[in-house]
């Protein structure tokens, strides 16, 4: 069992899980490794990947933002109804700190996460009047280092209401346009009516909601630089491919290699786990074909939960029948990031690393070795204090040799 895409508190987790609270998850339920990943800031990771080193966990560490893609300005990717968009990602950080050349690229994402979010806090407060929230004052407070989501700000405008109407149903009521009795049914259960308000005012087509464009995010280029700067690997995040731009993975996935993607990310359920039998069938066959297209481009796969909506699952069990056929490549995707992880963390021989591209030019051998890592050379303080005793010269054969289990 591996979950490598757990949203910390440093963004949102539908469960309250701070970074070591996700790698003692971890190690108490027994799951073979952890990933985290926060929206716009790297905040989680030194506390996290210290946390999974010292109780032997095999962690790794990411980030999420969402960037333009020129090439494909007209065409639907992974955000819908939002053409040219699409959540992106980067895997394999070593440390929250980031060298000076990455530096103003992370904080501008985080300072345009913050503009979005009070821009929406506006729109919605002149919706929701007389009841209305401060950013700072009610928003900011729900976070550990000030950086809120979309999910902040609605439990922020639940409590207000909560405290502020009158009759709470009735105002939700008629500000949602829903059934009086519907709301009733609903606003005890927190998560569920979460979501309701979520669809009503802030998701496309809501008061809160702004329709993005080639200005909002930063292109996927520059990502990719930021990431690549980091020593970690820009990572494709893909949805079902039923939107117009996964429908065409073969060209997305040829474009972001040629712009430094290394890795890919799915979430599984959202790909298998269906009501509608035919719906199911369709997308679990876009999950084998985007498995396939990525063993053939050597781009590992990291696969998780996300565990940032409620309802979402604490891990993915692989035994599923529709999973089987592509276990293999999740738990190697695990691995391999592991094992980039752990190289770079210790002695900065990581996939991006001058060593790697002397030693293994291509990508399938990095992946081939980096996988070999994940799985011969256990988590842990006694390995890692043995990685940082090597010579750096050291060949990835004697690497294996001197720390594989």
């Amino acid at each position: 069992m591996v979950n490598l895409h757990c949203h910390t508190f440093f963004s949102f987790n539908a469960y309250g899980h701070s970074p070591i609270s996700l790698a003692w998850l971890a190690r108490r339920r027994g799951f073979k490794a952890i990933g985290i990943v926060d929206f716009d800031v790297l905040d989680a990771v030194d506390e996290f990947l210290d946390a999974c080193e010292l109780i032997e966990v095999r962690g790794s560490a990411g980030i999420e933002t969402r960037v333009y893609i020129p090439e494909f300005g007209t065409r639907e990717i992974n955000s819908p109804g939002e053409p040219g968009i699409a959540y992106h990602m980067g895997v394999g950080f070593a440390s929250s700190q980031v060298p000076q050349s990455a530096a103003p690229i992370l904080a501008k994402m985080r300072m345009n996460a913050a503009q979005r979010n009070r821009e929406i806090v506006k729109r919605v407060n002149a919706y929701l009047d007389p009841v209305t929230i401060d950013y700072a004052r009610d928003v900011l407070p729900l976070t550990p280092s000030g950086n809120a989501t979309e999910r902040h700000i609605l439990s922020a405008f639940m409590t207000a209401v909560q405290k502020s109407a009158p009759d709470p149903v009735k105002f939700w009521a008629e500000k949602l346009e829903i059934a009086p009795k519907q709301i009733a049914q609903t606003i005890g259960d927190a998560p569920k009516f979460q979501n309701m308000i979520r669809l009503k005012l802030i998701k496309r087509g809501g008061v809160g909601y702004m329709q993005p464009g080639p200005e909002s995010f930063p292109a996927v280029d520059q990502v990719n630089r930021f990431v690549a700067d980091c020593g970690a690997l820009p990572c494709l995040a893909w949805l079902d491919g039923t939107s117009p731009g996964e429908q065409n993975v073969g060209e997305l996935a040829d474009l972001l290699v040629s712009k430094g993607v290394a890795a890919l990310n799915i979430i599984p359920d959202r790909n298998w786990n269906i009501a509608d039998p035919e719906m199911r069938q369709l997308k679990v066959q876009k999950l084998y074909q985007v498995v396939r297209l990525a063993n053939e481009l050597s781009l590992p796969v990291n696969v998780g939960t996300e565990m940032n909506t409620f309802g979402q699952k604490m891990i993915d069990y692989f035994d599923a029948p529709e999973l089987v056929p592509v276990r293999e490549t999740f738990l190697d995707g695990a691995h391999f990031i592991y094992g980039h992880t752990l190289l770079q963390r210790a002695l900065g021989l990581g996939y991006q690393s001058r060593w790697a591209q002397s030693h293994l030019a291509s990508r399938r051998e990095r992946v081939d070795f980096y996988t070999k890592v994940g799985y011969r050379i256990q988590p842990g303080r006694v390995s890692v204090d043995r990685i940082k005793h090597l010579d750096p010269a050291i060949t990835p054969i004697d690497l294996l040799e001197k720390c594989g289990a």
